[in-house]
């Protein structure tokens, strides 16, 4: 794009300067002020992606027995697993009860399965024809990829709230502190967004619904037992210590239980936890918006 130079200005007649020169707007042929474009390109990009959000979001509200139908898994895990090994005292979890342990980690849990099968919608996308629709539009893939992500997040919500009711029905002693709920919203979002992106990856590359579906029901289980999301890593084998320290499902459980549990201090620090978990959201949506386009291919 050719910029028009700014209209000259009479020298200044102490110096010679051209006066004003530095505040002089810059307009584009259309007659905008570029500096006004590169700030309102943020804003619109943004609003794209909360677009994109919402209308994922409407699919929810539409249907929200997938809500109902996510809360058996949990229940049961804590139900049946948490009262189970409170009882019997097989792990070690310090001062705490391994239901105030678990709580936490059951929550990230039901967060990695529901969005680790977020690829499956896109190929349904695919197959109606919007992914086509969206790729003919101007919206930028970074603003596609970023808004499904965020209405993955606004889906693990129920599921955090859920896990509050029963966690709280079941003697778990909860953080009410606003900062902390407000942390906890953040990292579920946050969650959500890193297995819904990498779900969103597998997909682009794979292809088929039952490509995703095998992969992602393969991954979930060793992301899950690889985490301290049911026991500590210390009590873990040496090799085993090295990768949960690597999986970013240990890092969300951390923050998690560090925020939800009154009590619980973390292991990594608040600060890597988070810083860590958006490292990785982010890398993984700049690898889904260069692989966005490939879903159609």
């Amino acid at each position: 794009m050719t910029l028009h130079e700014p209209a000259a200005l009479p020298p200044d007649s102490a110096s010679g300067a051209v006066s004003g020169s530095a505040l002089a707007p810059i307009f584009t042929p259309g007659g905008r002020d570029l500096r006004d474009l590169r700030c309102a390109a943020p804003l619109a990009f943004c609003r794209k992606a909360l677009t994109i959000a919402e209308l994922e979001v409407r699919k929810l509200l539409h249907d929200p027995t997938d809500i109902i139908m996510r809360t058996v898994q949990p229940a049961l895990w804590l139900l049946v697993f948490g009262e189970t090994f409170s009882h019997i005292k097989a792990i070690p979890t310090g001062h705490q009860s391994y239901l105030q342990f678990m709580a936490p980690g059951i929550l990230a849990q039901s967060i990695l399965f529901l969005s680790i099968f977020f690829g499956i919608q896109i190929i349904w996308d695919r197959d109606m024809g919007i992914v086509h629709k969206f790729l003919a539009s101007p919206t930028p893939r970074a603003a596609l990829v970023l808004g499904k992500s965020l209405s993955a997040g606004a889906r693990a919500l129920p599921q955090a709230l859920i896990i509050y009711v029963l966690a709280l029905l079941l003697g778990v002693q909860m953080n009410w502190n606003p900062l902390a709920l407000l942390g906890v919203i953040v990292m579920v979002m946050l969650a959500a967004a890193c297995f819904s992106t990498f779900s969103l990856v597998i997909a682009c590359l794979l292809k088929t619904r039952d490509r995703v579906m095998g992969i992602g029901q393969v991954l979930t289980m060793p992301l899950f037992f690889a985490s301290n999301a049911i026991y500590p890593i210390d009590i873990m084998p040496g090799w085993l210590q090295v990768i949960a320290r690597l999986n970013p499902l240990s890092y969300q459980v951390d923050a998690l239980r560090t925020m939800m549990v009154t009590g619980s201090v973390s292991v990594n620090g608040l600060p890597l936890d988070f810083a860590a978990t958006l490292l990785v959201t982010a890398a993984l949506i700049a690898l889904a918006s260069r692989l966005y386009p490939r879903i159609v291919q």
